[in-house]
């Protein structure tokens, strides 16, 4: 398969991720969700996404959709668009599969997918990551993973506006 393709096989509608995760099951792989804007990729998404990975078998991103983030983050976001993060996001190793979602959270998506291991932020609290009660009813775990201090993609973007500023 060349190498392209074999990207793009791991960007999934969600009916085609279903029957994907029916396969791990059978296989009994250890599956790990995890969502986000991945706007622009940095350290701190790396440092995350290879935690997260380390909790299971196989690491499901749930990508905000280019409509969601713009909805989340403001009008001027997303710098990349979804199918170009999907892309980024598929080319990293650890990563087995991303499904983008219109939803502002991705609730839905977990309830279908009812993954075992449901992974977000230390910014945020078990009870305010959606999908926590879903998982948490089925057996699953809810982990919180420490964030790389001084990357996110708001600094990053402020931190070039500011030098465009100088520049200028």
């Amino acid at each position: 398969m060349q190498k392209s393709a074999r990207l793009k096989s791991k960007i999934f509608l969600l009916p085609e991720l279903l029957e994907k995760i029916a396969g791990w099951r059978k296989k009994k792989k250890k599956i790990v969700f995890t969502n986000g804007c991945f706007d622009i990729l940095h350290l701190g998404h790396i440092d995350y996404l290879s935690q997260a990975a380390d909790a299971g078998d196989v690491l499901i991103i749930g990508l905000n959709s280019d409509h969601s983030v713009s909805r989340l983050k403001g009008p001027s976001r997303p710098v990349n668009h979804q199918n170009a993060r999907a892309m980024m996001l598929a080319a990293l190793q650890l990563v087995d599969a991303i499904v983008i979602f219109e939803e502002d959270t991705p609730a839905t998506l977990i309830e279908k997918i009812l993954p075992d291991v449901l992974v977000k932020g230390k910014d945020y609290q078990v009870h305010e990551i959606a999908g926590h009660e879903v998982v948490l009813g089925h057996g699953g775990k809810v982990i919180t993973i420490d964030l790389t201090e001084g990357y996110s993609t708001t600094g990053l973007i402020n931190k070039l506006s500011n030098q465009e500023c100088q520049d200028g």
